[in-house]
């Protein structure tokens, strides 16, 4: 339109005149289309945003499943070693009803005290949902008496591990005794892969109520995202939450993971 105007009308025709309606025009042009794609790319910047965003929950969850299917087969296998133990008891007690009546007391307490505990795990497995077609251990879960093994472990990979323990140690139940387990192997596994660090503490500390667990390292510290990927502080949370307690992280010239469980059931 504006080329037919220009060279229709005479008075247009100047070369000035030319060049102003043209310049004019390509401003105008130009402005449009700058418009155009900066509305364009802010619609694919939100929508890789949200595909971000939906990958990542997605991400989040799959891990938290799985997490959970673990943490389930695993309390499978301390719940069955319970009632193993409690068979191989009765049948102690059978053998001596007639010769020690004292034994057997004390047998049937163990008994009572074992059926108990494997109720109370029993019913944290059912708050989980398992896998299908995966088989079960057939050996006790690892406890807080195995982090000594484990610490000894993760120094033979050049990392220097150091392990404390404050206070009286108690006899803990053997699912709260694989959490703490677990938890210290998660922290010492993202020690090596991610923190770049020489040396880490492990502190495990008894009270009356409750037990803690705490893992530092001297590396360079973690951001709690950059874990999502390896289950690290969802399985570690999960494990936590599970029995009532919490869990705290702290990034400052090193990482640090703590968590507290109580001794309790909740």
């Amino acid at each position: 339109m504006l080329l037919f105007i220009t060279w229709r009308v005479p008075a247009l025709q100047d070369t000035t005149e030319v060049f102003f309606h043209w310049m004019v025009f390509t401003l105008a042009w130009s402005f449009g289309f700058g418009l155009s794609t900066l509305e364009r790319r802010a619609r694919e910047s939100t929508q890789r945003a949200i595909n971000v965003e939906v990958s990542a929950s997605q991400q989040t969850m799959a891990a938290i499943a799985a997490e959970r299917a673990r943490i389930a087969r695993e309390l499978h296998d301390v719940v069955a070693h319970s009632v193993s133990v409690m068979v191989v008891q009765a049948g102690a007690a059978r053998e001596m009803v007639d010769d020690d009546t004292d034994y057997v007391r004390s047998a049937l307490e163990s008994i009572r005290t074992t059926g108990t505990g494997a109720l109370t795990e029993l019913r944290r497995v059912l708050e989980v949902l398992r896998a299908d077609g995966e088989p079960g251990a057939l050996t006790p879960q690892p406890g807080a008496d195995g982090l000594g093994a484990l610490v000894e472990d993760a120094s033979r990979g050049g990392l220097a591990v150091v392990l404390v323990v404050e206070g009286r140690p108690h006899t803990l139940p053997a699912g709260l005794d694989l959490a703490i387990y677990r938890i210290v192997q998660e922290a010492l596994t993202n020690v090596r892969r991610h923190a770049s660090a020489t040396r880490a503490r492990v502190l495990l500390s008894y009270a009356d109520d409750h037990v803690a667990v705490e893992v530092r390292d001297d590396g360079v510290g973690m951001a709690p995202s950059s874990l999502v990927d390896g289950h690290g502080l969802i399985g570690m949370r999960e494990r936590t939450d599970l029995y009532g307690g919490h869990l705290e992280t702290q990034s400052d010239g090193g990482f640090t993971v703590r968590a507290v469980l109580p001794m309790a059931s909740p």
